[in-house]
């Protein structure tokens, strides 16, 4: 491995601003488990499961329908 390197040919990477992004998200145990068992199903992570319905909501401009508090 070089001690120094040169980058001053380097180019911005074009997929820098498609990164995921880690957060913490409480949710209740009735979703999670659902996500969990249907990404078992699937074969697929079940985070993978609730970011894709995610970006499926919001690129269909979906919105949640509220309960209000008795």
């Amino acid at each position: 491995m070089k001690t120094e390197y040169d980058f001053s040919q380097a180019r911005k990477n074009p997929y820098a601003a498609q990164v995921r992004k880690a957060i913490s998200i409480r949710l209740d145990t009735t979703a999670l488990d659902y996500f969990k068992n249907l990404g078992g199903e699937m074969g697929v992570p079940y985070q993978s499961l609730i970011n894709m319905y995610l970006m499926e909501c919001a690129s269909q401009g979906k919105r949640p329908r509220f309960r209000k508090a008795s």
